[in-house]
């Protein structure tokens, strides 16, 4: 494939390493809004977008407009999803989004919405912390979010997530750390008078996101319409 990178940091230049590893080549690199004037379209085949949560709309805007597939690990601008898969729909694009890349979270995802599901009716009460490296602009992480989501989504009795302390039983709570380089540490505890369960997913680098980025890019090849991560495990587990 001919790829279209979308920001050109540490994640950028790890799945530029990763995409000459599977033959793959680099046509063209935007880090910058005024870079997509001098794009050549027809040398793409497909964009994977890394960026900034302040610049992610417009690259993939551009990309449905341009008739680019897009793969998106940048978070941070989830609230603008219904006015995406709109976009996408009406201009027959394709688009695959995911708040975590990684396959192992991906596992865990599933295994946090079965145990949310299993406890809803027993007295657990649950709550969340997520660490990331200092550079990291949006808190709570995208993968964070979507694990909070999920589990107010099975559950009677929680309603909304807060990275507040003093929240109510109605509120599950996040615990926000930046700290160091960490790539990436998400904890989902429930505690009850008899027992704690503690689910947690620990990445050892940015290698896995990377690479599940470049293998969703292989997916969408040739695709039309919108795709997650649990496309592609369906696929391939």
């Amino acid at each position: 494939m001919k790829i279209l990178l979308l920001g050109y940091g540490k994640m950028g230049r790890l799945i530029e390493q990763l995409c000459s590893e599977r033959g793959h080549s680099i046509a063209a690199v935007i880090d910058q809004p005024s870079e997509w004037g001098i794009l050549n379209s027809k040398e793409i085949d497909l964009a994977i977008d890394f960026s900034t949560p302040s610049a992610v709309l417009n690259n993939i805007l551009n990309c449905l407009d341009r008739n680019i597939p897009i793969v998106v690990g940048t978070t941070g601008w989830f609230e603008k999803m219904e006015e995406v898969k709109k976009q996408c729909v009406e201009k027959n694009g394709a688009l695959f989004y995911a708040s975590n890349f990684s396959l192992g979270m991906n596992v865990v995802f599933r295994l946090n919405r079965t145990m949310a599901r299993m406890l809803n009716k027993a007295d657990y009460q649950f709550s969340m912390t997520e660490i990331h490296h200092i550079h990291k602009i949006d808190a709570p992480s995208g993968t964070a979010i979507q694990l909070a989501s999920d589990i107010i989504r099975e559950t009677d009795s929680l309603k909304n997530w807060s990275i507040e302390d003093n929240t109510d039983f109605t509120t599950l709570p996040i615990h926000v750390i930046r700290e160091n380089e960490v790539p990436g540490t998400h904890e989902i505890v429930a505690d009850s008078s008899v027992d704690t369960i503690v689910l947690r997913h620990e990445a050892k680098g940015r290698q896995g996101f990377a690479k599940g980025a470049v293998v969703a890019a292989e997916f969408l090849l040739g695709k039309k319409g919108i795709y997650t991560m649990d496309d592609l495990l369906d696929l391939i587990v």
